[in-house]
């Protein structure tokens, strides 16, 4: 595949007349697509891929072309340069690979069903119709359809259907928008409808597989969201609709279309009757996520995909803001903590690590600048923190001025930072320069050197420590309020450490609120202050210290066992962000025990140590009087109870599956993965492995067979993990859009390693042909190193990938992933003794 050439140098277009004639029986696209626009030079390109061109028209005369499909081009002249109007007739067809028009399969009372709908980002588009597929390329859309339609479908797009003639659908023009956002979605659906305060109808739509009231929380916090967002930005949503659409088979969690937008069943859908909170808090997060969009990404688009964290950053950070507005009980912001901040974090502390703004040179490097822990938690972290330093109202009002001045049309990051910073007063683009065009972040020493308080910056890894004198304008953020606001040199004197302490109260911390992207490593002095109250901090201050010290350890700069002594007196926290982090340890301390040896028996006893006071407080059910902070905690810690393998607390997980006479489906969701997980582990010679996945390919909720899934994957019998393994390739029971998670939990079992490995290995080619090209299929690759942490799995991951290591698209992550293993291994070479000796010191 040759480098990307910009067509949109060549040819600007301004209106499509798209026709698309369907039919999902013979799984064939028939299509005519008429483009007026201006030709920059006589010699001119459209994007195509896999396209069959019958014809091409320049201003009503057939014209020879020319297809290349390594630069998914068509070549063509027209007579001139100025304004033109070209037609191609073509054909191409419906494929399973959830990209262009696709497919999606379903069943309702045994019946096998189909609804057909779209994923065009990011260079997809040009799979369904000639176009220039590129951000910049904005025009406006008229889009005409016919299907294979049955009584009782409907197909639904971008903007409201204007009429139908002769089963043809005919919808609206659309207003100026990226080819990458056309969308539409047509089959058996059902909805349900509702208007925003300005006016905007608001629907969520679904197949029938589901009950129509499995929609109602997702069309509440829908219409409240758009409603949030008219205000919050003070600027109207443009459309007179926006559906949000479940679609059964979808390769990513959910695609922003204008006024369209698309996800998985899993992240829309809630099933009313008996879903967890945390379910419903990651769908609402979701659906702000996409909706945030319909602003930023959709009324103002990145000029080309460099900028994607304009879309995505501020997406992300923005899905916080409005559901903190929406639903302030629920203290999403700790979410935000426990998980966004994490996965920075931990990413982003690898060598070769690729910034949040990065170049794209080739093609396939387009789908792999989508690094969920980069462009989406970093790049919204990086925003968090330049919202604590600008404030809220600043924000809004540069914001409202940016769309304002770039509506319908690209932006790039210095549009924004010019907006904001005319709000604020404030060169925020400088600040925030150091941390978008750079890779990873500094950890802050902070040293008691002659009685004075002295800082030092410099970047922190994990493993392979990259030669850089890189620095960063750091928000300190301290309790001492003589400190200055920003650090922007290697070091700094913050003065006398009496005189500090006069005047914080005692109290001497960095990065109050975990708000900027640093890690702070105090020595022995300071940290022996910090721990004297650690106690009384607040759960945001506590989780940070565990979150700063994970990492430290992790880069070998601190040990494991140092926070295992913390660990009991933070277990009856009754924070779920504490809580969280607590448990992120225990499971990172997994890899230092062998499965089935003393060693491990040992950390499971003390994991049932750590739960068993929240179990008691907690139960099983959920009460009356339980706080939301309960609602969360209790998963974790019904979880940590199974592990920890206390006799009682499995006769209590066997008691809730007999309670409902092991009809699965009547568990309460937020205990349900831990009662499954129990009867899969501890109640071998049954039939519940046969009867689990037998209910996971018949059931629809999204939830239910997440946990089915967790609980089939644990299984301890290599025979039972074996049959999940030789179903990778059967979609009629694992759908490839959910093929990871399956292969991650047979994976990360010691019983179903080797299986998953060999099938990689095996299987790789045709993983490759039934996925590649989606922008999350490096992630097969980062899902690995997630587990392995030994020499010789090391060896086996290199032999296996390095070959590949050239592969555009597949290149970075192979090479960090080596890195990420091998610093692994090491560090539990290092530390494994140390850990061992504190648990048998901690277990009772």
């Amino acid at each position: 595949m040759t480098a990307i050439q910009r067509f949109y140098e060549t040819f600007k277009p301004e209106h499509y007349d798209l026709y698309f004639d369907i039919s999902r029986a013979n799984k064939i696209i028939k299509g005519q697509t008429k483009i007026t626009g201006t030709a920059v030079q006589s010699d001119i390109a459209l994007h195509q891929h896999d396209l069959t061109i019958q014809e091409l028209k320049v201003d009503g005369q057939v014209v020879d072309f020319q297809v290349d499909n390594d630069q998914d081009a068509i070549f063509f002249n027209v007579v001139q340069a100025g304004q033109v109007t070209i037609e191609v007739t073509y054909s191409a067809p419906l494929t399973d690979n959830m990209n262009g028009i696709y497919p999606s399969y379903y069943e309702v009372n045994g019946e096998s069903k189909q609804l057909v709908g779209t994923q065009f980002e990011t260079y997809f588009a040009r799979q369904a119709f000639p176009s220039i597929d590129e951000p910049e390329a904005k025009a406006t859309f008229s889009t005409a359809i016919r299907f294979d339609e049955q009584p009782g479908e409907t197909v639904i797009a971008n903007m409201p259907e204007d009429h139908e003639t002769d089963g043809v659908h005919y919808f609206q023009k659309t207003v100026k928008m990226s080819t990458y956002l056309v969308a539409f979605v047509l089959g058996d659906l059902q909805s349900k409808k509702t208007q925003t305060k300005s006016g905007v109808e608001v629907g969520v739509f679904s197949t029938k597989a589901h009950p129509i009231a499995d929609l109602d929380f997702a069309l509440d916090i829908a219409k409240r969201s758009i409603e949030f967002y008219e205000d919050y930005y003070q600027t109207p949503y443009p459309l007179p609709h926006s559906w949000q659409v479940a679609l059964p088979d979808f390769s990513a969690g959910a695609m922003e279309n204008w006024g369209i937008v698309t996800y998985r069943e899993a992240y829309l859908l809630v099933d009313s009757a008996n879903t967890a909170l945390s379910v419903k808090q990651v769908v609402a997060t979701v659906i702000a996520h996409e909706l945030a969009h319909q602003w930023f990404g959709d009324l103002v688009t990145m000029k080309w995909w460099d900028e994607l964290w304009l879309n995505e950053s501020f997406a992300n950070m923005m899905e916080f803001v409005a559901i903190d507005a929406l639903e302030p009980n629920w203290h999403i912001w700790e979410s935000f903590n426990a998980n966004d901040v994490q996965a920075a974090l931990k990413r982003d502390a690898t060598d070769g690590v690729q910034p949040v703004h990065v170049a794209v040179n080739h093609p396939a490097e387009i789908d792999a600048l989508f690094d969920p822990a980069i462009v989406y938690a970093k790049g919204a972290r990086l925003l968090v923190m330049m919202r604590s330093l600008i404030g809220d109202d600043a924000l809004r009002q540069g914001l409202k001025a940016y769309f304002a001045k770039m509506a319908y049309g690209n932006a790039s990051g210095a549009d924004l930072w010019e907006a904001l910073g005319q709000a604020s007063g404030q060169n925020i683009g400088e600040v925030m320069k150091t941390w978008l065009e750079q890779p990873g972040y500094p950890v802050v020493s902070a040293k008691l050197v002659e009685g004075h308080v002295v800082l030092h910056q410099e970047q922190f890894n994990i493993g392979k420590q990259a030669d850089t004198d890189r620095l960063w304008q750091i928000p300190l953020n301290s309790t001492d309020p003589k400190a200055p606001k920003l650090m922007d040199t290697a070091d700094l004197d913050l003065g006398s450490y009496a005189d500090i302490l006069a005047r914080t109260n005692g109290v001497f911390r960095l990065n109050v609120g975990n708000a900027a992207h640093y890690v702070i490593q105090y020595d022995e002095r300071l940290l022996a202050d910090l721990l004297e109250d650690f106690e009384n901090f607040d759960p945001i201050t506590q989780a940070q210290f565990l979150q700063d010290n994970l990492l430290l350890a992790e880069g070998g700069r601190t040990g494991y066992a140092d926070l295992l002594w913390l660990l009991p007196n933070l277990a009856d926290s009754s924070s779920s962000l504490v809580i969280d982090l607590v448990y992120r340890i225990v499971s990172q301390i997994k890899d230092f025990v062998t499965p089935g040896s003393e060693e491990e028996q040992l950390l499971k006893e003390f994991v049932a140590q750590l739960s068993a006071n929240q179990i008691a407080r907690l139960g099983w059910q959920q009460k009356d009087t339980d706080s939301n902070e309960d609602l969360l905690i209790r998963p974790t810690v019904l979880a940590a109870g199974v592990y920890g393998e206390d006799a009682a607390v499995l006769a209590q997980a066997h008691a809730q599956f007999e309670a409902v006479n092991r009809q699965v489906a009547q568990l309460p969701a937020d205990s349900r993965s831990a009662v499954l997980v129990s009867e899969i582990k501890n109640n071998q010679g049954t039939s519940n492995f046969a009867d689990f996945l037998a209910l996971y390919q018949k059931s629809a909720n999204a939830s239910l067979k997440a946990d089915l899934r967790t609980a089939l994957t644990s299984s301890r019998d290599s025979s039972e993990l074996q049959s999940l393994v030789d179903n990778f390739q059967n979609a009629a029971v694992i759908k490839p859009q959910d093929l990871r998670g399956w292969f991650a939990g047979v994976l990360a079992n010691s019983a179903g390693q080797s299986a998953a490995w060999n099938w990689l290995e095996t299987q790789w080619s045709w993983l490759e042909e039934r996925l590649g090209g989606d922008m999350e299929f490096s992630s097969y690759v980062t899902v690995i190193s997630r587990i392995f942490h030994t020499q010789e799995r090391l060896t086996e991951f290199k032999t296996f990938f390095t070959p590949k290591i050239n592969q555009p698209g597949l290149s970075r992550e192979i090479q960090m992933d080596i890195d990420i293993i091998a610093s692994r291994a090491a560090v539990i070479k290092q530390q494994a003794d140390q850990v061992v000796m504190t648990l048998r010191a901690l277990v009772r």
